[in-house]
């Protein structure tokens, strides 16, 4: 496995970043960031695995929770994870049966499921966080340097200002 680059300069070409060639920029710019998120993915579900014994996609759902204190409505889970509700249902039950989250019904509507992260889940999160994040930033740092790693940050939106 390639150690990250201290410095950006050091990086190889990025092969998508030429320009001239048959590619859009628009479409260039999504397979570099294809590629940033299939690095830090292949670095980050051992790691999960070992540190959290959750798999990455249920990692992914401790994570949306962790930035939601009063929790989310599971289609909303589903919507932002672009996964299928049934899968989603079979993962919040693995995660509850483990204690980590916890399920209810939202009050006035008898189809609404909402789901929020446990205090054990919040703290196993907290005892992992810093060995994630190391993992992620070497995963990124291989992929994209530190400016464009700032410009993806700005552009993702933050989850509060989109929900319902």
């Amino acid at each position: 496995m390639a150690e990250p680059f201290d410095d950006p300069a050091d990086q190889p070409e990025c092969p998508f970043s030429g320009g001239g060639g048959l590619l859009p920029d628009e479409l260039r710019t999504w397979m570099v960031l294809l590629a940033a998120t299939g690095a830090v993915e292949q670095r980050l579900r051992s790691v999960v695995k070992e540190t959290l014994d959750v798999s990455h996609d249920e990692f992914l759902i401790l994570c949306l929770l962790a930035e939601q204190p009063e929790g989310l409505r599971m289609t909303r889970v589903a919507d932002l994870l672009g996964r299928p509700k049934t899968r989603l249902t079979y993962q919040i039950a693995c995660l509850q049966h483990s204690g980590l989250v916890t399920r209810k019904s939202v009050c006035g509507d008898k189809r609404g499921v909402e789901v929020a992260l446990t205090e054990k889940g919040r703290g196993r999160l907290r005892e992992a966080s810093a060995r994630l994040s190391e993992t992620v930033s070497r995963a990124l740092a291989e992929t994209i340097g530190p400016t464009q790693r700032a410009a993806l940050s700005a552009l993702v939106p933050d989850l509060a200002d989109d929900a319902p």
